[in-house]
């Protein structure tokens, strides 16, 4: 079983930069592809970013790419979304999953593990 915990959401202007952590317990990450997904309200969850499980390869949506970096520490258990040119369009709560043994992929049936979420709020 893997616990994850999101943090380092908040408030920040249009332009600004956040960067999220995704702390894991339980296991380790070593052996679970990671990623980031987000759901605006009143719309459905989407993928933003993937990673997988040696962090050679990396995938993200076509609206943040170019602005949102992912990462892993697998000494740290950690994963990290960096997040640069923040738009209005950008906020949600953002949330991180593993897929053991997984790819990296942005099919959300995939991961089997949720951490809780943290916000993100862009202001106009």
């Amino acid at each position: 079983q893997v616990q994850l915990v999101e943090s380092g959401g908040g408030l920040v202007q249009a332009g600004g930069s956040l960067r999220l952590s995704c702390a894991a317990s339980g296991r380790t990450l070593s052996s679970y592809a990671m990623a980031w997904f987000r759901q605006a309200p009143g719309k459905e969850r989407e993928f933003v970013a993937g990673i997988s499980i040696g962090g050679n390869s990396k995938n993200y949506a076509d609206s943040v790419k170019g602005r949102f970096t992912i990462s892993r520490d697998n000494a740290r258990n950690t994963v990290y979304l960096q997040m640069n040119s923040l738009e209005f369009e950008d906020t949600a709560v953002y949330y991180c999953a593993a897929d053991r043994w997984g790819p990296g992929s942005g099919e959300e049936r995939l991961y089997n593990y949720w951490g809780q979420g943290t916000q993100v709020t862009v202001s106009s």
